[in-house]
């Protein structure tokens, strides 16, 4: 594990109880192990960093019941997107006032379906699914989502969601009209955000909307600052504390008055928990003077390692021959579709040792993989995942 991974990571321990696991659980690969007490560790680094604020769980990370039941035992909320995601949650023990519905799409069944259930907590960017939300969910909180920069991140997620602050001033104006109670604004700098600075502008977006809401009688509370902390991977990436400061310092310089903070973190709280266990398939060269050769793994982009898409997400691998002699590689997966390529354009080298058969280990790959793995594509199976360690009696045990 990288040593300057974002949550005080115990390194040693957490691989040792890994690759205990491993060498009794020979394959068939490729499976995800998540050791469960880092996942622990790391919720409560972010959640001292940031004090009071609700953390938010962003369950698309990664929605293994067991690390959700685990993130209940510690005080989590969650930010969930679906009914599926709703219905996990409250199955594992959440509260459903610890759930807000962060997608900005929903189907009015689905609203439904929430509000049935408890939720009251739902997030918009349109006047259509404020309507919706008015006729579904009556009196419940609701927050805007604004437009933010992804600048700085490895994954943006600055064009799909969010509206123009004067079109959130509008709607969360007209909210109380429509028996709502609008409670705050939301935004998200994109997923690994390297740079602790990028909140600082959305931040002061926000005391804008804040203060415009305030001069027309609406007194919002709640600022959700989203997610995009960053885990580590391949190359250093600033402590949580650094992101925590950097945020609470652009609070206080935007805001007279600092509204009630609310965090949403996803790939911080579960990346480095996860170590992917793969499989050579075949080592092969395009002709024969080719520098590189290619290197086809068991898994690829339909397994579950989406993050590789663009090679926005750099993962460290770790093979048994890591010792010896190297060269430059280009990464695929198993699959027959010709976008199923990992790595072409990055740096990576691989052992020139490495044979069909060997095993290859994809480490903190906890966020994004078990959640994006396909049903199926190519006849493969969907991605199996196990739990090790147990941080509670009733969060698994090892191997689960």
């Amino acid at each position: 594990m990288n040593q300057s991974a974002t949550c005080t990571v115990d390194t040693e321990t957490h691989h040792q109880r890994i690759r205990a696991f491993m060498a009794g659980h020979p394959g068939p690969s490729p499976y995800l192990v998540v050791d469960l007490p880092t996942v622990a560790r790391c919720y409560r680094s972010l959640a001292g960093a940031f004090g009071s604020a609700p953390v938010f769980y962003a369950v698309k990370a990664n929605p293994d019941p067991r690390v959700i039941r685990l993130l209940v035992r510690l005080g989590a909320s969650f930010d969930v997107a679906s009914r599926a995601e709703v219905d996990l949650c409250l199955a594992a023990g959440a509260d459903p006032a610890a759930l807000s519905y962060g997608n900005t799409v929903k189907k009015s069944a689905d609203i439904r379906h929430a509000y049935a259930r408890g939720v009251r907590l739902f997030v918009f960017d349109s006047v259509e699914e404020l309507r919706k939300l008015a006729e579904h969910a009556p009196g419940s909180r609701v927050f805007c989502r604004l437009p933010a920069s992804g600048e700085g991140s490895r994954w943006p997620l600055s064009r799909k969601f969010g509206c123009a602050p004067d079109m959130a001033v509008e709607l969360l104006r007209a909210a109380p009209g429509l028996g709502l109670d609008p409670v705050g604004v939301s935004f998200h700098v994109g997923s690994q955000q390297l740079d602790p600075q990028r909140w600082d502008p959305s931040i002061a977006q926000a005391a804008r909307v804040f203060a415009e809401l305030r001069s027309a009688g609406v007194h919002l509370r709640m600022l959700n600052v989203g997610g995009g902390f960053a885990a580590g991977y391949l190359t250093p990436v600033a402590p949580i504390d650094a992101y925590a400061a950097a945020i609470h310092a652009s609070v206080r310089r935007h805001f007279a008055v600092p509204p009630s903070l609310a965090v949403e973190p996803g790939r911080y709280l579960v990346a480095e928990a996860g170590v992917l266990r793969c499989e050579v398939v075949l080592v092969a060269r395009k002709h024969h003077d080719d520098e590189k050769r290619w290197v086809y793994l068991d898994i690829g982009r339909y397994g579950g390692l989406i993050d590789t898409e663009g090679e926005a997400i750099h993962y460290r691998l770790v093979t048994e021959h890591d010792d010896g002699p190297s060269g430059p590689v280009v990464i695929a997966g198993p699959t027959c579709d010709s976008v199923d390529i990992l790595y072409e354009r990055t740096p990576y080298r691989l052992p020139l040792a490495l044979r069909p058969g060997d095993h290859v280990d994809i480490l903190g790959a906890g966020a994004y993989t078990l959640s994006s793995a396909t049903v199926g594509f190519n006849g493969l199976p969907p991605l199996t995942a196990y739990c090790v360690g147990s941080e509670f009696p009733d969060t698994g045990t090892a191997g689960e």
